[in-house]
């Protein structure tokens, strides 16, 4: 979450005014950083976690498990003692570090104090990290509550109490939800503004339609009966009776449902802009493939769905697009916009003889004039219509204030588009002001239960990241296969039964095998006799290889086929060794000790075993937890009694005292030293 304004917020008829305003000097503000750092060069690897939180009040005797709605109490708590810390106060490798508001008043955020390195012991030190953040932020709450790392509440919007407080939904006044109360949300003005905006730009409440899960007693046709159908206290109101609650469908009418989620995303600083772009580029491919393998969102408002993540989710929530952008009513003067702007990548960005034309092949509205301008000033076709693809959209929240700002020093009106584009990847030019260099951020993984299982996938995605530069790989399909994973990637059990479409040959051309560019900026050791040297750190700068004289193209379809995600994890035939392969042997080139590359390899063994299925997702383990309570009536409703145990359990895998061998590794510990106590609840 970025920085939150005090000032005042504008409603959408103010803020609709100030759109091409806003348009103008976001490109104005991005040229100039342009103009600044475009020819930037040699920044080392620099990355951080984005780790988020529900806090969850137990009351024991009513057997509920309810969002506590402290936020802004709690954060003012870490605020303070974070505050009085030292960097001497924390574990080794690791600096004080932060915690930050969320959208919704139950959750928070935590990062490193500070980025990590590319030495391997800031590798190593990420979960040590994440757990010191999770006690800290345990040891500074009620004594019945609890901070989870669970995407989302099960019983997020159902009848009854699932806050604490309890609200009412009836004083929703900035989304006008059935079920959501106002105070779900962050007091702060961005956000409420934010939500009222979405609705009021969009003419209605955004409709939200998981297909529920269907299971013995389930009734059929399914028609949610705690759904308030005949209220009428906001226009909004007959919506779902008119159509926007779907049958055999889980509805949801409010941001609060999709912002309200929690995810793990993962931030790198890159060498300079090229190198930015084409790790963008690799990993857009991975973003489906790492959603399916962390999947861990399989109950929502009640009841269990039969999809397993958050995505669709999200993007429902924030879908802001009238129903001539929709394409369900004529306009001759709107786009039409295929996507919601929380949503899947729709263009590679690389300018790089590897990005083919055919690869961008979804349809990508973008705006002209702002496209045209960017061209007019120098920017390459291929990252200017990127910038003009994000800037169709019109910014959501303004503050009176921040209307008027110097386009040479600030980034604001820039950020106010950008950071509400909430794709799988975002590419993030150097703020002003700042040694920051140019970055990416990894964003599709669902946050896992324990700090162990997401520590696996940063260290993973960190190391993917390196591999894929130092060998220089190429895992171009086209962005319509991309969508279809993104599709695929959601379905129930998918990482386990599903396919997706992969690139079938990764090395670069005339390779047969994994090779590593030579170094342009690195620290190495010695090489022994006749080998190699070692590389000391993860680094950057690695140079890309450059167009042969000859390259045979043949038909796109020829380069991808559908896989198994066992079989993009290990490889299949003689040109894929598969994420795992192409990772270890990226290791196999640093100067690791024993003992480090063996907890290193805890890390990938997780990630293989999930890839092979002979571990659970979250996902799947949370809905087997659901249908075998002996409560469960198998009619899909998660109760509150099942909720409560579910998250009972959920608690003990993460301190350790419940062993569940299906989700985790056998000799799996909470990270050493800072083995969580229970709460006296």
């Amino acid at each position: 979450m970025g920085l939150l304004y005090l000032g005042t917020p504008l409603t959408w008829d103010e803020a609709k005014l100030y759109a091409d305003h806003v348009r103008e000097h976001g490109i104005a503000q991005f040229l100039h950083t342009w103009d600044r750092v475009k020819d930037r060069w040699g920044d080392e690897l620099l990355w951080g976690d984005e780790v988020e939180y529900l806090v969850v009040a137990f009351d024991d005797e009513e057997k509920n498990a309810k969002l506590s709605l402290r936020q802004t109490e709690i954060l003012a708590k870490l605020s303070q003692v974070v505050g009085d810390l030292t960097d001497d106060d924390t574990p080794a490798f690791m600096t004080v570090p932060t915690f930050h508001p969320e959208y919704g008043r139950y959750m928070l955020e935590s990062t490193p104090g500070s980025p990590y390195t590319g030495s391997i012991p800031d590798l190593l030190s990420v979960e040590t990290n994440m757990h010191y953040r999770r006690t800290l932020a345990r040891k500074h709450l009620k004594a019945n509550e609890i901070p989870f790392t669970f995407t989302s509440f099960p019983r997020l919007g159902t009848h009854g109490v699932f806050t604490e407080p309890y609200f009412s939904p009836d004083d929703a006044k900035s989304s006008h939800s059935l079920f959501l109360p106002e105070e779900i949300t962050n007091p702060h003005a961005r956000f409420p503004t934010l939500t009222a905006n979405i609705r009021s730009r969009r003419g209605s409440k955004v409709a939200i339609n998981l297909p529920i899960f269907i299971d013995e007693r389930t009734p059929r046709p399914f028609v949610d009966p705690t759904i308030p159908w005949q209220r009428s206290i906001y226009p909004e109101d007959p919506e779902a009776k008119n159509g926007a609650a779907l049958i055999d469908h889980i509805y949801m009418d409010a941001m609060g449902f999709g912002m309200g989620c929690c995810c793990l995303q993962l931030t790198f600083q890159s060498c300079n802009v090229d190198e930015a772009r084409r790790m963008y580029d690799a990993l857009v491919p991975v973003g489906p493939i790492m959603l399916a393998l962390t999947a861990a969102s399989p109950a929502w408002r009640g009841y269990l769905a039969d999809v397993d993540c958050r995505w669709n989710v999200i993007a429902g929530s924030v879908d802001d697009r009238t129903p001539e952008e929709r394409g369900l009513k004529p306009s001759k003067d709107n786009y039409i916009i295929p996507k919601s702007r929380y949503d899947s990548v729709d263009l590679y960005i690389a300018d790089d003889w590897t990005n083919k034309p055919e690869y961008n092949d979804a349809p990508v509205p973008y705006n002209e004039g702002i496209f045209q301008r960017l061209r007019n000033h120098g920017l390459d076709e291929v990252l200017a219509k990127h910038v003009a693809h994000l800037f169709i959209r019109d910014p959501l929240v303004i503050f009176s204030e921040t209307i008027n700002q110097d386009d040479t020093t600030s980034n604001d009106h820039f950020e106010n588009i950008q950071s509400t584009n909430w794709q799988t990847l975002r590419f993030k030019p150097p703020p002003p002001n700042s040694p920051i260099g140019w970055r990416v951020e990894f964003r599709s993984m669902e946050v896992q239960m324990t700090d162990f299982e997401n520590a696996a996938f940063a260290v993973f995605i960190v190391l993917l990241s390196r591999a894929i530069l130092a060998f220089n790989l190429n895992f171009y399909i086209p962005i319509s296969k991309v969508d279809q994973n993104m599709a695929r990637a959601q379905r129930r059990d998918a990482a386990r039964s599903g396919k997706f479409y992969f690139r079938k040959d990764v090395l670069p051309p005339g390779h047969t095998a994994l090779t590593i560019s030579p170094p342009s900026c690195s620290v190495s050791s010695s090489p022994a006799e006749g080998a190699p040297a070692k590389e000391k750190l993860l680094r950057n700068c690695f140079p890309a290889v450059p167009r042969p004289s000859y390259v045979e193209d043949g038909p796109i379809e020829d380069e991808y086929e559908e896989m198994t995600v066992e079989e993009i994890f290990t490889g299949k035939g003689s040109k894929f060794p598969g994420l795992l392969g192409v990772v270890e042997a990226y290791i196999d080139t640093l100067d690791v000790d024993e003992g480090d590359r063996l907890q290193i390899s805890k890390y990938l063994d997780l990630v293989r075993r999930r890839a092979i299925g002979s571990l659970q997702t979250p996902a799947t383990w949370i809905r087997n937890f659901v249908r075998s309570h002996p409560s469960y009536n198998r009619d899909s409703v998660v109760s509150q009694e099942i909720n409560y145990d579910l998250m009972v359990a959920v608690d003990e895998i993460e301190r350790g005292v419940r062993r569940v061998p299906e989700l985790l590794p056998e000799d799996y510990t909470p990270a050493n030293g800072y083995h969580s106590k229970p709460n006296s609840r």
